[in-house]
């Protein structure tokens, strides 16, 4: 009866029958991400999800040679657990952007790992056969692929984490465009000749994983700050993309399926990324925008000579209190002086008076996808008080102060009034057009993209310098004193 209830476990219409249901849900589990309230339980479906992938491809007949094999993958596995767990748990929000960049270099790197592997064995075992040719194709796009996500991802997460340079990396004139497009065709060069038989396999293949590197390596060094958001979702698709070509390869439904699902949300979300920064995809990919060097905007003359108003803790909490309407427009400075509890507590002061208070998010603001939402979310802000930058816009026309947290770039009005600006053109939340507006930053340096700001000249804005979670204790603290 044991021995029937395994032969059960191993047939195909039972692991079919696991590999759907693990699919399922991580399909459902995703679905979950689309808002903070069910994110969590996103999450863990979709962990379970994965499980049920695990637990289905072990139990695949033939899939392993012997027990030695098996316990390889277990050991991995809590290896693997050992070192993320604490890693994930443990990330101050501030650096989740490098942690993100640095998760989907893991993935990238995986799928190269295990292309190297396919690809040796099905050169040895498959001679010229037409399966052999399509493990081929598949596992060498997933190895070029995967290696330039790894790579690529490395150098974002050294940019993010401050260890190399914010600013671009490249090659004078054109010289970077086209030692890029050399890499390209060496590494896809390479695997054509792989195809079509040479007797050199494994020095091609290892040719394809240098070159694929350098490529990843040369496509983000020349990537400002200003673009990392948009970087990191290209990044995502990429590991997304070559995790499904290893499923074809390997015909492993849930990695096609779950490849093909971060592949696609990946692009799009990509898409609308650079389109919320007026930019095209090729012209982030060439680089040069974003630097941590500080350049002139183009009118930038006009604040010549120009002061600033600064204000106290006191007056700012008088503006606010006595506002019907105020507007938090909350950016990586923010984040930095992980400000988002101090900012909930004064949400929460205001609304005891009867002012009302909403969020102003913008879709680049910080230095990840949704930067915004996940910290005020830990800060158990409620979701329906948070705006995208579409919704808000009309509103701050009628809004009485309009209260700038550490956000920059986001917020410059040159990007609608300076045609020769670099972010001109880039869509911003219009926090110029409030009655008043006040600037919590630690000093006059500049954003991501290194131009002025003539936000912050305006005669109804006052800034307020110093730390922000400081600053907005203090301010908390005199309003609940008026």
């Amino acid at each position: 009866m044991l021995a029937a209830g395994t032969i059960f476990l191993q047939t195909t219409n039972f692991i079919d029958a696991c590999y759907i249901v693990a699919f399922g849900l991580m399909i459902y589990g995703m679905s979950g991400l689309t808002g903070p309230r069910t994110a969590v339980r996103g999450n863990q479906t979709a962990a379970v999800g994965m499980a049920v992938a695990v637990i289905a491809t072990l139990l695949r007949k033939g899939e392993f040679h012997g027990s030695a094999t098996v316990w390889l993958i277990v050991a991995g596995v809590v290896i693997g657990a050992v070192i993320g767990v604490p890693a994930a748990r443990n990330v101050k929000m501030t650096a989740m952007p490098q942690m993100v960049a640095l998760f989907n270099g893991v993935g990238g790197g995986a799928v190269a790992l295990i292309a190297w592997v396919e690809y040796r064995h099905a050169f040895t075992h498959g001679g010229g056969s037409p399966w052999a040719l399509r493990v081929m194709i598949f596992e060498l796009f997933g190895a070029i692929v995967g290696s330039i996500s790894f790579w690529g991802s490395g150098i974002a997460f050294g940019k993010l984490q401050e260890i190399l340079p914010g600013r671009p990396i490249k090659l004078p004139g054109r010289a970077q465009s086209v030692l890029n497009l050399v890499l390209l065709v060496a590494a896809v060069g390479s695997a054509v000749v792989l195809c079509a038989g040479t007797h050199s396999q494994l020095l091609f293949i290892v040719g394809i994983l240098v070159v694929a590197a350098a490529l990843g390596n040369m496509l983000v060094l020349p990537i400002g700050g200003a673009d990392m958001p948009v970087v990191i979702s290209l990044l995502n698709a990429f590991t997304g993309l070559s995790a499904a070509a290893t499923g074809v390869a390997l015909s492993n439904p849930v990695m096609i399926v779950a490849g093909m699902i971060v592949g696609a949300s990946g692009t799009i979300l990509t898409d609308q990324m650079a389109k919320a920064m007026n930019r095209s995809v090729p012209a982030i990919v060439a680089g040069g925008f974003g630097g941590a060097v500080a350049a002139p905007a183009a009118g930038a003359g006009q604040t010549e000579g120009q002061t600033v108003r600064s204000t106290s803790a006191a007056d700012v909490a008088i503006q606010l209190s006595y506002a019907r309407q105020v507007v938090v427009a909350p950016g990586y400075g923010m984040a930095v002086a992980q400000a988002q509890h101090a900012v909930r507590e004064l949400e929460r002061a205001l609304e005891a008076k009867g002012v009302e208070v909403k969020y102003a998010i913008h879709p680049v603001a910080g230095r990840m996808p949704g930067h915004m939402n996940v910290l005020l979310a830990e800060a158990d802000v409620p979701y329906d008080l948070l705006r995208e930058m579409d919704d808000i816009n009309p509103e701050f026309s009628r809004t009485d102060v309009t209260l700038v947290i550490g956000a920059n770039d986001v917020t410059n009005p040159a990007a609608n009034n300076e045609p020769g600006s670099p972010i001109y053109g880039m869509p911003i939340l219009e926090v110029d057009r409030s009655a008043a507006v006040i600037v919590l930053k630690r000093s006059m340096a500049s954003g991501f993209a290194g131009i002025d700001n003539p936000l912050f000249y305006d005669p109804k804005t006052s800034l307020l310098f110093g730390d922000a979670k400081a600053s907005v204790s203090e301010i908390t603290s005199e309003v609940q004193a008026l």
